[in-house]
């Protein structure tokens, strides 16, 4: 499986920006997808994730601003954010992997397949 991470760039502060994670080759509709990120000198943290049965799971930091979505049919999934603050910017990865357990999305080590990174910026 293949993923490739579409929708990056520079937004001020307040606005919005789409990405998008193409899934190619052996994808499956059971595995969970998610996004990652990491922000410039830090840890890569999770942001959220989507099971193969529509159970979702946020970061904190996240919550209420950003929103998954996975169009099956098209091997893609999608994240919706809004109300973009400076600490958002970040590289941020798509990620899918067979997981079953809504406990266990936010886990980077449960995903099996990662995409590139796409970089967001978000400048006051």
């Amino acid at each position: 499986v293949q993923l490739q991470a579409f929708g990056g760039g520079s937004v001020q502060a307040g606005g919005s920006l789409r990405l998008s994670c193409a899934a190619s080759g052996r994808a499956s509709s059971r595995n969970a997808v998610g996004w990652f990120r990491r922000a410039p000198g830090k840890e890569r943290e999770f942001v959220v994730a989507i099971n193969w049965s529509g159970g979702t799971s946020y970061s904190d930091s996240v919550k209420g601003r950003f929103t998954i979505s996975r169009d099956n049919a098209k091997n893609t999934m999608y994240l919706q954010m809004n109300s973009l603050k400076r600490e958002d910017t970040a590289v941020y990865y798509c990620a899918a992997g067979p997981i079953s357990s809504q406990a266990m999305l936010s886990y980077a080590r449960y995903y099996t397949y990662w995409g590139q990174g796409t970089k967001v910026t978000v400048s006051s």
